[in-house]
This record gives C-alpha cells, sequence and structure tokens, in this order.
C-alpha cells in the first residue's frame, strides 16, 4: 500500500473530525478574558495588550470582514481558532506518524498492512487524544491567539521533520529557511512557538553528525542560543538598535520621527543582503544558510510594523500608544506588567534599600515646531538587602502572596525563609500546582471547574478512579453538593491517556533514545523551562493552563506511540493484521472516545452569550453619555466588543481603571472615542507624563487645619506643581491632605439630570470625602482628575463604575443603578442598612426585569464556568438587595416580581445554590424572598440550600485530618453561618417550623468543626 497517500488521506479525516467538533462547540460570540479585547483589535486593527499579536490581528480581519452582519463578526473570527487548532491536529498526526514509522519499518523496506495500521492507529489516538484534551479544546473555540499559536508550534516542528526526511537531497534545508521564516511570523501571533527551536536544533543536529554525548550537549547549547538569539537579539534589540538611530537623527541631527528608524532598517536589509552575497560568494555554506534564517525571522517578525502605523492613526484601542520605536521598546518588553526575577533576586521578606536608574524612556515632544524626544523616565531597578540564587518567593510588594508564602510554606510573621523553603514553593507550587497539575487535567481527569489554591474541595486533579483520589487528597468525591458532584468539567479519564502515553515514551526511548531526546526536549522547553522562566506568584486572577499547550501537545506525540508498545503486545497471541487493529481499536475506545464523552458539555460553548449579555447590560444601565469605569478584563474587554464590532451605545466613554496608572490611557482621555467625547481634564501630559505621579505618599502637611475640606482642583493643582515636593526627597510629590471636597451646583446638577428637582434640598454645598489610603497611584490620581473634570463643566456627563473599582472614599455618594455604581452628589439615606441606596426603584425594576438579558442562563442545557458563574453572583445579589429596598418601601409584590424575574433567567443548573468561599448571595436571596411573603418560594430555595450545606459537612468529614486544609475549614464554616442565617431569616419571618428544622441540622452538623473566626 501507498503510506504517503494512506498518510495524508488519514490525516485529513482527523483534520475533518477536529474542525467539525470545534465549529459545533465554539462559543457563540465573544468570551471572557482576552478575547473581546482580540475580537475588537483584530476587526478594526487596533492596538491590544502588550507585547502585541499584529499577525493574528491581521488573520482576525480576513476572518471578521466576510461576516454578513457585525453580530456574526465574532463567531467568524471564532472559527478562524477553530480552523488553526484543526490544522494543529492534522500537523500532529503527520508528526507521530512520522515518529511511528521509524520505529517499525527498517528504512528500505516496504511496509505490511499490520505495520501501517499499527502506524495510521498511532496517529489517529494521539491527535484525537490532543484534540479533545481540556487545555487544547478550550483555546480552540475563542478568539484567543493560543490556538493560532499551537498551530505555529505545530507546523514548524512538522517542517523539520520534513526537512530530515529529505535532508540528503538538494535544497533540502529550504525546510530550515521556512521554519525560521514561520517563527518570525509566529511572534506577532505569541512567544511560546520559539520554545521549540532547541529540539529542532537537536534533529538538526542528529541528523548532520555522529552523535555523542558532548556534542549532544554542544548542540543543545547552541539550541538555547539560537532561542536566546531570536528571543533577544531580533524581538529586543532590533528594535533598540533602531531607537539609538531614531535618537541621533532626530535629537542630533534635527530630522523628523522615525527617519532613524527608517534609516536603521535600510541598513540592516544591505548588511543582510551583502552578507548573503557574500557567503555564498566565498562558499561559507553555513554561514550563507544561517544569514538568510535570520533574514527571513526578521521578515516574518516586520508584522510588528502594523502596531505602529495603526496607534499612530490614534484608534480607539490603543494600549501603550507604540506610535514610535522609542514607544515600541516598553510595549514590546512589556514595562506594563513588571518582569519576574530569573537568575537572582529577592525574598517576600526583602526590603528595598536603593533604587537605581535602569533603561532609560523617551516619549516623542514637538516644541515650537521642532520634534525631539525627551527623557520622561526611567525603568527602575531595585537593589534589595538580601536575595538568592532561583528566587521562588520573591514577591515582597504584594500584601496577599506575602501572606500566601507564609502560609503555604507554614511560616510565622516573624520566620525567615529558607533555602528549603524556597524549593518548597518551587516545587510543590510552582512544579505541582501549576504545571503538573495541568497536565493531570488534560490526561488522568479534572475534578471541577472551581478555580483552587490547594484545597480539597477546587480545582484539582482527580482520575475516577476511588481509592487513588481518596490517596490524593480528593475525599470522596461523591459527597460532595450537587452542584460540584455534577460539575460538568469533572472529567473522569481513569489515567488512561496518561499510562499510554507513559508506554509511548517508554517504547520511543527504548527503540530510539535520539528521537525520544528529540521529544522530550520539546515537552521539557514548553513546560517545566516556562515554569521556571515564568516564575508566577500565588493566587493568579485565573488558570495558566493555556500556558503548557505545547508540553501537552509534546506528551500526545507519547500517546500516538504507546499504541505500537501495545500493538507488540497483541503480537504474543494475534496473527497478520489483527493486533494492529485490535491495539487501535481499544486505545481509541479507551482515550481519544473517552475524553471526547467525558468533556464534550463543558467545551461546549455553542449556545452561551453570557460575556455579551452581561457587557449590553452594564451598558443599557448607564444614561447617555455617560463614563463608565471598569475593573479587569471581564468587566472591560466584551464592552469594548460590543461598542467596537457591533455599535452600540457608542456614546458611553469606557475607562479601564487598571489603565489609568499609565500615562498613555491618562492622554488617550482627551482623545474623542466613536461617539463619546474627550473628559475634560485638569492635568496636562507634563504633568503625568513617564514616571512623574506613579505613586505620591500622603504627607501631613502642619500648614493644613487637619478638619478641614480642601478642593480638590487645588489639590490636584498642588501635587502637580514641581514646587510642591516631600521635604526630604525633592523629587517625590505629595498628598497633603486626605480631605478632599468638590464645589457643586445645584442648578448645573438639575440642568444636567443628575440629580431629580426632587432631591434638590439633598444637595450639599460641596462634596466631601475622605481619601481611604495613605498613598495615591497614578490611577486614583487620574480617577480625581476626572471628578474634578466633571465638576468643573457642570456634571454634565453622569460617572458610573463597576464593581471592584475604588472609590477614593466616595461611598455616601454612589447609588445602585442596575449592576452599576452610580456617583451622584447628593446627600441620600438607604432605606436598608448597609446597603447603597438606589437610585430610582422604578428605573431599577425596568432594567433588571424588561431590558437585562442572561441569553439562556434560564435553561439547563447550558454550561457556564466558574467565571461566568461570577457573574451571575452579582445579579443575584443586585436582585436581593432590590428587593430588599422595595420592601422597605412597602412594595412586597414588586419585589417578589424582581425575585422571580432573576429565578426565572438564571437557572439553578445555571448558578446552583450552594454557598461559596466568596459567595453567600443565596441566603441574601431567601432572606428577601421571606421578607417579601413569598414564604413558599423562600423554603423551596433554602430547603434546597440546606442539603448543600449538609452535604458540604459530610464531604468535609471524608477528608482525613492532614488533608483538611484551611480554606476547606473557612467554606465549612460559611456554609454553616448561611445555615445559621437561614434560621434567623425563617425566625423572622415567622416560619417556625423551618427555622425548629434547620436549626436542629445546625446544631447536628455543628459538631466537631471550630467556630468561624475572622476572616
Amino acid at each position: 500500500m501507498n503510506f504517503r497517500k494512506v498518510n495524508n488521506i488519514t490525516g485529513w479525516v482527523v483534520f475533518v473530525i477536529a474542525y467539525v467538533t470545534y465549529l459545533l462547540t465554539m462559543e457563540a460570540t465573544a468570551s471572557l478574558w482576552d478575547c473581546g479585547e482580540f475580537l475588537s483589535t483584530a476587526y478594526r486593527l487596533q492596538v491590544g495588550h502588550s507585547p502585541g499579536a499584529p499577525l493574528f490581528m491581521m488573520l482576525g480581519r480576513l476572518f471578521g470582514v466576510v461576516a454578513p452582519s457585525p453580530d456574526k463578526v465574532a463567531i467568524f473570527i471564532n472559527s478562524m481558532s477553530a480552523l488553526m487548532s484543526a490544522f494543529t491536529i492534522l500537523f500532529l498526526f503527520w508528526t507521530i506518524t512520522h515518529f511511528a514509522r521509524k520505529l517499525v519499518w527498517k528504512e528500505g523496506e516496504q511496509p505490511g498492512q499490520g505495520s501501517l495500521i499499527a502506524i495510521m492507529g498511532a496517529g489517529i489516538v494521539g491527535a484525537l487524544a490532543y484534540a479533545f484534551s481540556d487545555t487544547f479544546w478550550f483555546s480552540a473555540v475563542e478568539a484567543e491567539v493560543y490556538a493560532t499559536s499551537s498551530f505555529f508550534t505545530a507546523i514548524v516542528f512538522w517542517a523539520v521533520l520534513k526537512w530530515e526526511e529529505s535532508a540528503d537531497s538538494p535544497h533540502a534545508d529550504r525546510w530550515l529557511v521556512l521554519i525560521f521564516y514561520l517563527t518570525g511570523l509566529s511572534i506577532g501571533v505569541h512567544l511560546l512557538n520559539l520554545l521549540t527551536l532547541p529540539a529542532i536544533v537537536m534533529v538538526y543536529y542528529f541528523k548532520r553528525y555522529k552523535s555523542t554525548v558532548p556534542g549532544g550537549i554542544i548542540a543543545f547549547v547552541i539550541g538555547c542560543a539560537i532561542l536566546g538569539f531570536v528571543q533577544f537579539g531580533v524581538i529586543q534589540y532590533v528594535p533598540i538598535f533602531a531607537s539609538w538611530f531614531e535618537l541621533l537623527f532626530v535629537n542630533s541631527f534635527g530630522m523628523p520621527f522615525n527617519s532613524g528608524a527608517i534609516i536603521f532598517l535600510v541598513f540592516i536589509a544591505a548588511l543582510i543582503g551583502w552578507l548573503v552575497v557574500w557567503s555564498k560568494k566565498k562558499g561559507h555554506y553555513l554561514l550563507h544558510l544561517g544569514v538568510l534564517c535570520i533574514a527571513f525571522t526578521i521578515i516574518g517578525y516586520s508584522s510588528y510594523i502594523s502596531i505602529v502605523v495603526r496607534s499612530k492613526a490614534d484608534v480607539p484601542i490603543d494600549m501603550g500608544n507604540p506610535d514610535n520605536v522609542m514607544t515600541l521598546i516598553p510595549y514590546l518588553q512589556r514595562d506594563q506588567y513588571g518582569e519576574m526575577p530569573l537568575v537572582s533576586g529577592p525574598d517576600f521578606d526583602s526590603r528595598v534599600v536603593n533604587v537605581d536608574e535602569g533603561r532609560a524612556i523617551y516619549a516623542p515632544v514637538t516644541k515650537d515646531g521642532k520634534q525631539s524626544y525627551e527623557l520622561v523616565d526611567h525603568k527602575p531597578k531595585y537593589e534589595y538587602d538580601h536575595t538568592r540564587l532561583f528566587p521562588r518567593i520573591h514577591d515582597c510588594l504584594d500584601p496577599g502572596h506575602v501572606s500566601f508564602y507564609r502560609g503555604y510554606l507554614g511560616l510565622g510573621q516573624d520566620d525567615a525563609p529558607s533555602a528549603l523553603d524556597n524549593q518548597k514553593f518551587f516545587w510543590g507550587y510552582q512544579v505541582n500546582w501549576m504545571y503538573w497539575r495541568y497536565i493531570m487535567w488534560n490526561y488522568a481527569g479534572r475534578q471541577n471547574d472551581m478555580e483552587g489554591q490547594g484545597e480539597a474541595h477546587n480545582g484539582n486533579w482527580i482520575s475516577g478512579i476511588k481509592f487513588v483520589d481518596k490517596i490524593a487528597g480528593r475525599g470522596d468525591i461523591d459527597l460532595m453538593t450537587d452542584a460540584y458532584r455534577n460539575n460538568k468539567a469533572r472529567n473522569q479519564l481513569y489515567l488512561l491517556p496518561l499510562a499510554l502515553g507513559i508506554i509511548g515514551l517508554v517504547y520511543q526511548f527504548n527503540r530510539n533514545k535520539k528521537e525520544g531526546t528529540i521529544v522530550a526536549l520539546l515537552f521539557f522547553f514548553t513546560g517545566l523551562a516556562i515554569v521556571i522562566y515564568l516564575n508566577n506568584t500565588p493566587m493568579q486572577p485565573r488558570e495558566r493552563d493555556y500556558t503548557y499547550a505545547g508540553s501537552t501537545y509534546a506528551f500526545a506525540i507519547w500517546i500516538g506511540l504507546g499504541v505500537l508498545m501495545v500493538t507488540d503486545w497483541f503480537r504474543k497471541f494475534l496473527k497478520g493484521s489483527t493486533p494492529a487493529l485490535a491495539a487501535t481499536a481499544i486505545c481509541l475506545l479507551a482515550v481519544p472516545v473517552l475524553m471526547a464523552a467525558q468533556e464534550w458539555d463543558d467545551h461546549d460553548r455553542s449556545e452561551k452569550t453570557i460575556a455579551r449579555d452581561h457587557a449590553y447590560n452594564m451598558l443599557m444601565s448607564c444614561d447617555k453619555n455617560a463614563i463608565l469605569i471598569t475593573y479587569g478584563d471581564n468587566d472591560t474587554y466584551p464592552l469594548w466588543y460590543l461598542q467596537e464590532i457591533e455599535g452600540v451605545r457608542t456614546d458611553v466613554r469606557i475607562i479601564n481603571y487598571n489603565l489609568l496608572g499609565t500615562d498613555w490611557q491618562n492622554e488617550q482621555l482627551t482623545f474623542k472615542v466613536n461617539d463619546a467625547d474627550a473628559l475634560p481634564v485638569i492635568w496636562k501630559p507634563e504633568d503625568y507624563r513617564g514616571g512623574k505621579l506613579n505613586y505620591i505618599p500622603y504627607y501631613e502637611d502642619k500648614r493644613l487645619p487637619a478638619n478641614r475640606y480642601f478642593d480638590l482642583e487645588e489639590v490636584i493643582h498642588f501635587f502637580t506643581s514641581p514646587k510642591n515636593t516631600m521635604p526630604n526627597n525633592p523629587d517625590v510629590s505629595y498628598l497633603p491632605t486626605k480631605n478632599l471636597s468638590v464645589k457643586l451646583d445645584k442648578n448645573a446638577l438639575i440642568k444636567s439630570g443628575l440629580v431629580p428637582a426632587a432631591d434638590s434640598a439633598n444637595i450639599p454645598a460641596e462634596m466631601q470625602f475622605t481619601f481611604n489610603d495613605n498613598a495615591a497611584r497614578r490611577a486614583d490620581l487620574a480617577l480625581m482628575n476626572i471628578i474634578a473634570g466633571q465638576a468643573k463643566t457642570g456634571w454634565t456627563r453622569p460617572l458610573y463604575m463597576t464593581d471592584g473599582t475604588p472609590n477614593l472614599g466616595l461611598d455616601a455618594y454612589f447609588q445602585s443603578e442596575g449592576g452599576l455604581r452610580k456617583l451622584v452628589p447628593v446627600v441620600k439615606q438607604s432605606p436598608v442598612a448597609g446597603m447603597a441606596p438606589f437610585t430610582d426603584l422604578d428605573k431599577n425594576i425596568k432594567l433588571q426585569t424588561e431590558v437585562f438579558t442572561m441569553g439562556k442562563a434560564g435553561k439547563n442545557n447550558v454550561y457556564y464556568d466558574e467565571k461566568n458563574r461570577l457573574i451571575f453572583l452579582v445579579y443575584r445579589q443586585n436582585a436581593a438587595e432590590l428587593a430588599f429596598a422595595l420592601v422597605a418601601q412597602n412594595r412586597k409584590a414588586d419585589a417578589v416580581k424582581v425575585l422571580d424575574n432573576y429565578m426565572k433567567k438564571v437557572s439553578e443548573t445555571s448558578m446552583p445554590f450552594d454557598v461559596l468561599l466568596y459567595d453567600r448571595s443565596i441566603m441574601y436571596l431567601v432572606d428577601a424572598y421571606y421578607r417579601s411573603g413569598a414564604m413558599d418560594k423562600a423554603r423551596k430555595v433554602a430547603n434546597k440550600m440546606v442539603k448543600n450545606i449538609s452535604d458540604e459537612v459530610k464531604y468535609f468529614h471524608s477528608l482525613s485530618d492532614n488533608m483538611q486544609s484551611g480554606t476547606d475549614l473557612y467554606i465549612v464554616q460559611q456554609n454553616l453561618v448561611a445555615l445559621n442565617y437561614l434560621v434567623n431569616a425563617a425566625g423572622q419571618s415567622n416560619d417556625t417550623e423551618s427555622a425548629k428544622k434547620w436549626g436542629q441540622t445546625l446544631t447536628g452538623l455543628s459538631a466537631g468543626i471550630p467556630m468561624p473566626q475572622q476572616r
């Protein structure tokens, strides 16, 4: 049989299976996290977060532009990820069959039918195992860069194997040039593809040279050096060299902006061209090949020119504002996110003793018609009182991280960490929790979709084999609440994919150690090497398994090769093609078919629209021409998608609080964006440019009376003046008072509609507030600046904030509207103690019952993961609070209407009635039903809660003593607190029978569990 023909046909069949799977399960619209941003930047060719993804942006544009309508753009760009992912599976199939063929055939022999079936079986099983793996499938169905990045990893690794096949033929090294061109292109998607380079170099070494241990070590070092050259020499230093030329030609020679960078590009192109010709002429083949590879890497990398061009156009999303080579450098080097120490660095108890000037940061300025670059800041270098080699417990600036380190390592408040503690955190948390757990999710099984930090309840791997899971500290999962026990992300793979992969690893190393080493290097560099490089801090905002998709890809090669060993086992008692057929069928059922059956329900996003719905609800909560301050990715990016692509409420100005800490975001406040006008601001660019006002401390100025409130605009002028600096540090501005005020114009407030005429008596002469921190960061100062600008222009634009946004001490002036907080400068008492008042009860009823949409969350067949459910928690809390306010106004029927509306729109399946580590809103919903007089409805929900609480306690007791973490105990305690709340709510509503029954349950469940401590 013709191997090539069978290999091609079978590969394309596997491609179709994967592609159809991803098309059927891809998200119906925008997803959470970065997807809304990527959709927006792709469709309108805008500038996303650093270090950017310009090639992904341009590819996404090709898919989005053919969408028949704006609301279909997201699904078309999502389909690009589906297509790229299917191609990844195709190239993985061909990679596995390449390795498999070399393991079972001798060169020059014709394959037998049994061997051909075994090879195809290996490719099918390995490729489909990866296709249905948890991490890869998740990225394959949304508009994120990781699917396209995986495609580049797959095609580059496949390409070097194609080179290996034809290495002895003329012109074979064209494959190597192609590899480096693809590598350059991949930089415009994500940097993960670079990690294939050491493995590629080893393929070259084993093919071209007689392998020895010293030679292998040298080749490995060369591979790492090439990786470093591309990562730093090309990606970082090509722009840095261009910036030196730019600075020289603009500042010294008086030439216009970008002239130096263009001259450098011409120079580097000429130099490379000359080297290509000269090395060819002189017969220096390796030099000629190397220069060609560098040239094509740079050509691929040139997609970044589009970032500068589009930023120069001042597009609505222009993160980092990299519109010239000087600002492109901090964008590429991710200055906004800081950096992690690798070789040497601090411990969490280290103290900064000195700050040195690091890399100079320049900004373009034009004065009197003359263009130049002005030094505005330096990237600081910190010196610590003590450091260590290979620092893993390094974050000394975040109190939450410091507390986690101490708790994880069992250290007291004054205990200093040791080298052993450093290693314990590396192996126990960074390697085991932040890497190996993800491998096990994919190929052993997953407990649930809850993000955990090591407690038994949440986020662990499981196998589905009860005694194994109990030994691993998971307890008896079948005793957990219904929501946990039936969580669709509970995937039980019984260790079968892991076992088959280990079998394949052993088989390959026994048969061909060289190729086993190549795959092992790919596995290492896309796994453990990333762990070392990222040096992750604890309590990440989301799971980071997508980072290690390359490692699970490499392991899938071994899963495929495991079929060959199983075939050999069957050959001991079966003849002909039967062993290969039997091994393929059994492995296919035991691994990819099992994985697909277990994981389809939690990867099917075809009917999920919650990210878009939540963004729509927020925009519809806003008045015309509003300013909306958001916090975090999941608040902001879906809003960007809805405005930039679907064109919904483009009059609302969206400002991400997290980005207000940058100078470029503050400068962009002065631009009009879509239909939203620029914001009136008090300060000027020279006040905050570069490192100015990054952080200013509060310093008690003895000249100012302690009990007096000072006008906010005057305070802004004070700390932006270079004359007003700390007495002991002339380079640092300071906040002279925490007591701030904003003068209020009653007529302007009423005219703008911000305050109803009926509330005019409640408008004070000035809005007084006390800043609630001992230092202000630039984001805080920028928010002050926005508020002062609003006051100065007559409050013509209402100001809203999402939950989580720091409020500077303005709590008394915030009122609830929809799911947002609205700044209304009046003194208004809430009818419910401890709760913010509502702007207008009738308006809020209408928003919640008539305007807000939750997609298909009212049904029971759509899966919402934990991050989706966090959104539902907000709506559940808001419904309960609105009901409380309505009851206080004796509007019980309306209160029931609001609660029923929530229950109808969000089913128990979509948002279970559980008490969570971070949320107890379900008990407030029960209480609201009780206060509204709907006792039957309250009792129905409460009875399910009581069952869940009972199950929680039973599960906790199933854990061995050494597996009961403090977090597990805290979860149980919070459940008991909620049960006590239900008892009191029932008692206060004269539901004495329920109160008595639940009280007895509480007494029984509380036995042996210590009372909860303040947390």
